[in-house]
């Protein structure tokens, strides 16, 4: 199971700078394929495209690009690759003492320690704030050092702001979690992520994590607040809605290729997960695409 090995990801800031700025064109940030995690709060813009997002116990599809913030220590893959179609990836990287410890406490700085609060759960930005922000993200590049802080402060002040966000993974999700329970999550999310496209029973799952199959059931709930079951056929889901997207395949090739063994049971989970059956789903996003 050497393949599993959780990955931790060690950031160091941009030269002369207290945080970590990177941009990249269309799929070269290659860096994140694999489940990681990392003491930095990671703020994403991703211009254009359409992909999967998958922090914590969460995962989505998300189209016409892509914000988000990532707290802590808070497992996380990475959102682009050679079928994202995106324009570019804007990754900011930051430890939640970068400003030093006493600065947070200072009254001005309210808004930003509440915005790190938040983004314990994860959080995806949408409308305007998702436009106006990524904008704001893009410039960065080219500002001096002095400049760079003073706009990573407003984008985190605008953020806190802002009404149009998502918080992604449920409160009761575990982040303050042991460097153990972090190796933990992280196995168990990168096996799903190699093996989806099977079925994957829970002894083998329980087996690869050390545990018993009821200790693992309860320690999964625990930790992402539904059924092992219920994650993996999730991850599934999403993988479909990205081939019903974005490849010229049959709906019953869809099902078979996203690891489902039977078509009326994808079609039920499909309908129950996004609202609506997987033609329909098709034909709505076909506007996007084209």
């Amino acid at each position: 199971m050497k393949n599993l090995k959780p990955s931790f990801e060690v950031i160091h800031p941009s030269f002369g700078n207290s945080f970590s700025y990177s941009r990249y064109r269309q799929k070269k940030n290659n860096k994140a394929r694999v489940w990681h995690y990392h003491p930095e709060i990671e703020l994403v813009y991703v211009n254009g495209g359409a992909g999967k997002r998958q922090i914590g116990s969460h995962i989505s599809y998300y189209t016409d690009g892509d914000l988000i913030l990532i707290g802590s220590n808070l497992p996380h893959c990475g959102f682009t690759n050679e079928l994202t179609g995106n324009k570019s990836e804007t990754v900011i990287q930051m430890k939640p003492t970068f400003l030093g410890r006493d600065f947070l406490e200072i009254p001005e700085m309210k808004n930003i320690q509440t915005i790190f609060d938040r983004a314990k759960g994860g959080i995806a930005f949408y409308g305007e704030t998702k436009e106006k922000i990524g904008r704001k993200i893009e410039h960065m590049a080219a500002q001096s050092q002095f400049n760079r802080l003073l706009t990573i402060l407003s984008v985190l002040h605008d953020l806190q702001d802002s009404k149009e966000y998502k918080v992604l993974n449920a409160e009761s999700f575990l982040l303050e979690t042991e460097v153990q329970d972090n190796e933990r999550i992280n196995i168990i999310f990168n096996f799903v992520k190699d093996n989806y496209r099977r079925q994957i029973s829970l002894d083998e799952v329980a087996e690869i994590v050390s545990m018993t199959v009821p200790s693992f059931c309860r320690y999964f709930k625990k930790i992402s607040n539904k059924t092992f079951t219920k994650f993996v056929n999730e991850y599934r889901l999403v993988h479909a809605s990205k081939l019903l997207a974005e490849k010229p395949m049959s709906i019953t090739e869809i099902c078979f290729e996203s690891g489902f063994n039977n078509f009326s049971h994808f079609n039920k989970s499909f309908r129950e997960f996004t609202g609506k059956s997987p033609t329909e789903y098709r034909h709505e996003l076909q506007s996007v695409f084209n």
